[in-house]
């Protein structure tokens, strides 16, 4: 089986005992809370608190998820995540007729403030981090949300919570862009400027490798592109003469947890080690809070099977189990039946309740690093650190991250690594249980979550009236005023905001960026 394991010169007779073990104690190790944060960012880790447990949730209009988001709460989720349909994350309004057919089926259909007013709607903003997965459109998703919080009576710092905000990883393995890269970018780093003033608790942009392992990177490539991006972002930052030091503590990370549990726990180490290293040398960060390395994890949507759907149950608890052996700031569990169909009320409850009896019935969260020290895992996180340090370079010899995104070196690494692993399935190299053996003659499974059409209906009814009802010269205003400035360099949250506050749409935020700049179209060769 061709995997990180191959490369390991086992011994016969102690197969999983090292005498060879390359690290450095004092150097490479250190202590829970200190340079270079191997063992954890934190000096007490999940012993001062716990992980937030934050559940992605969304589908059908924004009452439907508002009463999700409301049970989660009340069954001891301590997060909200956002989960955002086809047609919002490519900045399509629920009416455009690109969006039929797709209009609150893999997440929450959100059009315009009012949307937003309805999904929020009795969340305390000031009390609940709130995290959302949008990318091209996700300064506009923030407006919204800051301009939903300012009707609460609640002021931009005093606000928590993150956007992915992550458009590099799109050109790469998720392709839910608009726009040409350069604009893309500027976006992103108007964002950091206007929220580093504005909003300072923000985390403005995850960092995410999850979407990269999900189209089939292994755990050295997941963490070498991700880290590649990040150092892209702050570069970009650093050209606008923004002070990194400002930028980089708001920075955060997603990775997936797949089911290789020590794989897994040592790939999260070296990351955090890394990190570190790259911000102290490279950046040459003074700011203790910039050599930190958040993350958020989510158990891997990848490893889980349509066929006898409760052994997903066994592998998200071994990934969520990994995910906080590793030390995640933040863990999302995904439902057994996601395989199929999105999330039933019940396998939402019974994947928040894996995080909790990992949290309260288990030992595993009363000391930082429970594995460290291990001549195995020790081993691992080093394997994976140098994998890693070998990309950077190959990375930096073909002219940077932007460069090996277009011309295709990138994607081409991860579908070589994903045909790999299928090849080892169908090989059966590699069993997946229930798929590849110990299979069983299997009943239909009925009881499924299903997103009627008429919610569809229901939502572009509603922005049709908003369309009539709303101060269109307000609107026709505003939006005049964010071409004219889209046309520069000045910061465009601000006025993005403006729009959002007079209840223009994201399709028509979004149309005057592609009026001026375009949409992105790959020509690649892969």
């Amino acid at each position: 089986m061709d995997n990180i394991y191959s490369k390991f010169s086992f011994d016969e007779e102690a197969k999983l005992l090292y005498k060879d073990v390359t690290y450095d104690i004092d150097k490479d190790l250190g202590n829970p809370g200190e340079y270079p944060y191997t063992r954890g960012i934190h000096k007490n880790m999940y012993r001062g608190k716990i992980w937030t447990m934050r559940q992605y949730s969304g589908f059908g209009t924004a009452y439907e998820t508002n009463k999700r988001f409301k049970y989660l709460l009340e069954q001891g989720q301590t997060g909200l995540s956002i989960a955002f349909d086809l047609p919002t994350q490519m900045g399509k309004d629920s009416d455009n007729p690109m969006s039929l057919g797709e209009v609150g089926k893999t997440g929450v259909a959100i059009s315009s403030l009012a949307d937003m007013e309805i999904l929020l709607d009795g969340i305390p903003l000031d009390k609940v981090s709130t995290s959302m997965t949008i990318n091209a459109p996700a300064s506009i998703l923030l407006a919204m949300y800051i301009a939903v919080a300012e009707k609460q009576g609640i002021s931009p710092d005093k606000l928590n919570g993150t956007i992915q905000n992550d458009i590099l990883k799109e050109y790469i393995a998720r392709n839910t862009y608009i726009y040409p890269p350069s604009f893309s970018l500027k976006l992103i780093v108007d964002t950091f400027e206007y929220c580093s003033k504005n909003v300072p608790n923000w985390n403005t942009i995850s960092i995410s490798g999850y979407h990269i392992r999900e189209a089939g990177a292994n755990s050295i490539q997941e963490v070498a592109f991700t880290l590649a991006n990040a150092k892209t972002y702050l570069k970009a930052a650093q050209n606008r003469n923004l002070d990194i030091d400002l930028i980089a503590p708001r920075l955060s990370f997603f990775f997936s947890a797949s089911k290789e549990l020590l794989e897994e726990v040592a790939k999260y180490r070296a990351a955090r080690r890394l990190w570190a290293k790259i911000m102290k040398e490279e950046f040459k960060c003074k700011n203790p809070k910039s050599l930190l390395l958040r993350f958020h994890v989510q158990t891997a949507g990848s490893s889980l099977t349509a066929q006898q759907i409760n052994n997903n149950i066994v592998r998200t608890t071994i990934e969520a189990l990994a995910a906080v052996l590793g030390g995640a700031q933040s863990l999302h569990t995904n439902g057994h039946d996601e395989a199929i169909s999105l999330p039933t009320e019940e396998s939402a409850r019974t994947a928040l309740r894996i995080q909790q009896i990992i949290a309260y019935e288990t030992d595993v969260a009363i000391t930082p690093d429970p594995l460290g020290g291990s001549f195995f895992i020790e081993e691992l996180t080093n394997k994976i650190e140098n994998g890693v340090i070998e990309y950077f370079k190959k990375i930096d010899e073909q002219g940077g991250m932007l460069k090996c995104i277009e011309d295709g070196y990138i994607q081409r690494e991860i579908q070589e690594s994903a045909y790999k692993y299928q090849l080892e399935v169908e090989n059966n190299q590699r069993i997946i249980v229930g798929v590849n053996k110990f299979q069983i003659n299997e009943e239909e499974i009925k009881n499924i979550q299903k997103v009627s059409d008429d919610l569809e209906k229901k939502q572009i009814e509603n922005l049709l009236k908003l369309k009539k009802s709303r101060n269109n010269d307000k609107v026709r205003e505003k939006l005049y005023e964010l071409e004219r400035v889209a046309k520069s360099d000045e910061n465009l949250f601000p006025y993005i905001l403006d729009c959002v506050k007079v209840y223009a749409t994201i399709g028509e935020i979004c149309d005057v960026f592609r009026k001026i700049h375009g949409e992105f179209r790959p020509n690649l060769i892969l």
